[in-house]
């Protein structure tokens, strides 16, 4: 009877031990939250990441990847499905999606864009740039977005099901994924074999400089690097709506002309609306088709780079594309500045008007002592700063009739005018070189 009772005890033992083994695989350590759980190895016994278990690997707690759970339906006629996963996402190759936003909240805002747009997303700090992002992707009570995608709806959607792709300031790698593994996530998340995600992987980690990294974890990798390989991540993923938040920040500028020059690539064929995030001038003129600005939440100004570079709304703007910006009222002959001082324009607004007055560096003219001729606008000042931008040096004058100026001149005319800072200087500005622009 013992020896019987004996065999029963071990056989259930057995059972169990068994049930216990064959279901999920983090069952050991200390408590783990939904969030950790998500991010763990598909199986510890895996030493390939990219063979993704669905019962421990659910990409649903990741949304920056827009991913969805591997093993889902994929009828694109459904909202909640994820986006197509048989070719790159270009308007050659497969659907477009246009874009249409209602975002409310701390951001009032209306988007509308059609397939193939970039949008440069800019504005002072605090002004809810990110927050836009954010709310397109449904992660902040902040402000909501009544979000649509081609012709889906995709408001009530959970984030990862949105077929929404976010490459936030950090990157956010998973930190035990390779970089190949962290690059391959998005396609194998969405059911892509194994081997054509590994492939389709590497190839975008080649196309952005990091190839040869490919296994190398993201505490083996440099800022930059990380970077790129979050920005290969959102590109491989094949997304309908792609939101990058200031992708090439961390980047030097060798490898930022590269990396924009592939995005720029990229984009030109992209089927879906692109938003970035940026405050550099040049990606914003090289990579956006529309530049919005926001203050305060509200858009302030929506229009093709070009128009915002010659009549920027407001002062922060025009200082980002590089420009003086001087606010004042519209008078007679130009403009009564705020501070005090006055300048005048060939063109003429309605009086008592705000505007501002733009003046581009390169047609601001330096002089050591005070010049003849025709310029309306001569004012005395000091030279406080120089500095190298390309092959040309920008020097920064004050003035007490005037706010700060900023000239653009070679650096052959700086040594024969022998500038240097603290240097008394004149500048001139001819008024027919004065845009007014009505705030």
């Amino acid at each position: 009877m013992s020896l019987l009772l004996l065999a029963i005890a071990m056989a259930v033992l057995v059972a169990l031990r068994g049930r216990w083994t064959g279901s999920a695989s983090v069952r050991s350590g200390a408590p783990t939250t939904a969030p950790e759980a998500a991010l763990a190895d598909p199986s510890p016994l895996d030493p390939d990441p990219t063979r993704a278990a669905p019962h421990t690997y659910d990409p649903r707690h990741d949304p920056r990847t827009g991913a969805a759970p591997k093993g889902e339906p994929r009828d694109s006629a459904r909202p909640d499905a994820p986006w197509p996963d048989q070719e790159p996402n270009t308007a050659e190759s497969g659907p477009s999606w246009s874009l249409h936003a209602e975002v409310s909240g701390f951001n009032e805002v209306t988007l509308d864009a059609e397939p193939g747009t970039t949008i440069a997303v800019v504005g002072e700090n605090g002004a809810g740039k990110t927050t836009l992002l954010r709310a397109l992707l449904g992660l902040t009570p902040r402000a909501h977005a009544e979000l649509r995608l081609g012709d889906l709806d995709v408001t009530s959607l959970a984030p990862h099901k949105r077929g929404v792709a976010w490459v936030p300031q950090d990157g956010a790698l998973f930190p035990h994924l390779s970089a190949l593994a962290n690059t391959a996530y998005g396609l194998r998340a969405q059911g892509v074999a194994r081997g054509e995600a590994r492939v389709e992987a590497g190839r975008w980690l080649d196309r952005l400089g990091v190839g040869h990294l490919a296994h190398r974890k993201p505490a083996q990798l440099s800022g930059g690097q990380a970077q790129r390989v979050a920005l290969a991540r959102a590109l491989a993923a094949r997304p309908r709506l792609l939101l990058l938040d200031e992708p090439l920040a961390a980047l030097d500028q060798t490898t930022r002309a590269r990396v924009r020059h592939t995005l720029r690539t990229h984009l030109a064929g992209f089927a879906g609306v692109c938003l970035i995030v940026t405050h550099d001038p040049v990606e914003a003129v090289s990579l956006a088709d529309r530049v919005l600005v926001l203050e305060a939440g509200r858009t302030l100004q929506d229009a093709p780079p070009a128009e915002v570079t010659r009549h920027p709304r407001s002062p922060w703007v025009a200082r980002m594309l590089g420009r003086n910006a001087w606010a004042g009222e519209a008078r007679d002959d130009g403009l009564a500045l705020a501070g005090g001082g006055r300048i005048v324009a060939a063109e003429r607004l309605r009086e008592g008007s705000r505007a501002l007055a733009i003046i581009a560096p390169e047609s601001v003219s330096v002089h050591r002592r005070r010049p003849d001729g025709s310029p309306r606008n001569v004012w005395p000042g000091t030279v406080r700063e120089i500095t190298a931008s390309g092959s040309r040096l920008r020097v920064l004058i004050g003035s007490a009739e005037t706010p700060d100026l900023i000239a653009e001149i070679t650096p052959d005319a700086a040594a024969e005018l022998g500038l240097a800072e603290g240097a008394a200087v004149w500048s001139s500005v001819k008024a027919t070189e004065v845009t007014l622009v009505s705030l």
